[in-house]
């Protein structure tokens, strides 16, 4: 859990480090680069209008038309969009949906706080700031899935089919939740931010979308690890084991697709929680601001695309069979360890410092310098063997094909099983690029030197 504040690293040499544009690294860019055009207006228009009801569609295909989107237009072409939108959505004001948000979120709140955990720094910011956390994801995690199915099948004070039977105004309540929390941030960024990683570029549509802060803290508590790790992520893991439980009370046994697909999210839910201190340093964290984008995304996205495979299984149970069965999670579970691997990889060459072997032999890298924004130089060390000599972005490899594996049990008779792996797989190529050019600002001709040893973006020897 975050701490109500963001330590200030140690002040370095202050002669500014040749890295050369530092336009997508700083905090008052107006830069916005990846794979899709027209990030600065479109995209975001786009994203802010048709995503928060493009969730209820989704929800209302699976849940009432056995996954037809064809069905879904049709219905959306005789009926009228907007008079049949309004007539399908459950309404975002059911007392019990509200109950079961407000005790997840008051539960997560205070396991983040009361649980112990080893105090955590994250990399410094273009500011100079270290954010600071506590790591005690796992024990969250357990604690949290532990209380759901002891509330639920030892104590029966509910159904364990409660968020498959609830989803539609689940998503309903969240999605107008959402929508309003991220007005709250943009306003906080804009007259009260938590730290000096704060800011707005001018147009409001795009700090709305993107986020006015970079690590912003509400009573102590880390925005961006409460509404993507302890919030939807979390949820995740409580909705696809209600899924099988609903399952379970529809058809009296759970199929072996719904225990294939769940099994293989469960294992790569337990393997996010148990790097979870890993995740801090990623993107979404290190660069991506607290906006629309990550926590309506991880508040409302979340919970309907990435558990959209399970939610159709529920109703759609397929018999896999003993050999695909065992195969598929085999499949799944060594692309999980892959993308587990190369994480870790990684984070023990940091924590080592560049001193330990890789692959039985000693880390290659390079040294990068860098300048934060007060002209504080710092340095990086760009690991270039092991899993992170194939390609600069290979653990997106086995991250897609674990997603596969646990899409496929719902076989082909919907599309609504193959969402989730069809929007990775942009958002992973779009983050790829994002990535890439944000190292390249950030470390210049050091980035450079690390594309000539490792040329290929994601496929190695391919692209």
């Amino acid at each position: 859990m975050a701490k109500s504040r963001a330590k200030t690293a140690a002040a370095g040499n202050n002669k500014r480090a040749v890295t050369g544009d530092n336009s997508m690294w700083v905090n008052n860019t107006k830069a916005s680069v990846g794979l899709f055009p027209g990030r600065r207006i479109l995209g975001p228009l786009f994203l802010l209008l048709v995503p928060p009801p493009g969730v209820m569609l989704i929800w209302y295909c699976a849940a009432h038309l056995d996954g037809s989107f064809v069905e879904l237009a049709k219905l959306l072409w005789n009926g009228g969009v907007f008079k049949t939108f309004v007539e399908i959505c459950p309404s975002p004001f059911d007392a019990t949906v509200w109950k079961m948000i407000g005790v997840f979120f008051a539960v997560e709140l205070i396991l983040a706080r009361v649980l112990p955990g080893s105090e955590f720094k994250g990399p410094v910011t273009p500011k100079g700031n270290v954010p600071v956390y506590k790591a005690n994801g796992v024990l969250a995690y357990v604690t949290t899935v532990a209380l759901f199915l002891v509330g639920s099948l030892y104590f029966g004070v509910y159904n364990v089919g409660i968020i498959y039977d609830k989803l539609g105004g689940i998503l309903s309540a969240v999605n107008v939740f959402s929508l309003l929390f991220c007005a709250v941030l943009y306003v906080k960024g804009r007259f009260a931010p938590s730290s000096t990683d704060s800011g707005t570029t001018g147009n409001p549509v795009f700090d709305y979308y993107w986020g006015t802060e970079l690590y912003p803290r509400i009573l102590g508590w880390d925005v961006k690890m409460m509404t993507n790790c302890r919030g939807g992520m979390m949820f995740w893991a409580l909705a696809i084991i209600s899924y099988a439980g609903k399952q379970f009370e529809i058809d009296g046994a759970v199929s072996d697709s719904m225990c294939v697909s769940v099994g293989l999210q469960l294992v790569y839910i337990t393997k996010f929680f148990w790097w979870e201190t890993g995740y801090l340093k990623s993107i979404d964290i290190m660069h991506d601001r607290a906006g629309f984008y990550i926590c309506w995304g991880c508040l409302t996205f979340l919970p309907c695309i990435y558990t959209s495979h399970a939610f159709y299984l529920t109703t759609h149970p397929n018999e896999l069979g003993a050999v695909a069965s065992v195969a598929i999670a085999a499949v799944g579970c060594v692309a999980i360890w892959m993308n587990y691997d190369a994480d870790v990889q990684r984070q023990t060459f940091r924590a080592a410092n560049g001193k330990c072997n890789v692959w039985g032999r000693p880390a290659r890298y390079v040294r990068a310098l860098y300048a934060t924004e007060d002209r504080q130089q710092k340095q990086s060390l760009l690991l270039r063997s092991g899993w992170w000599g194939l390609s600069r972005h290979f653990h997106y490899i086995p991250e897609v094909t674990a997603a596969v594996m646990w899409s496929v049990p719902g076989l082909f008779a919907s599309f609504v099983p193959y969402l989730y792996v069809t929007i990775l797989t942009m958002i992973l190529i779009d983050r790829a690029y994002r990535d890439d050019a944000r190292c390249r600002s950030k470390y210049g001709k050091y980035w450079t030197e690390y594309c000539r040893h490792v040329p290929n973006l994601i496929l190695p020897k391919l692209f």
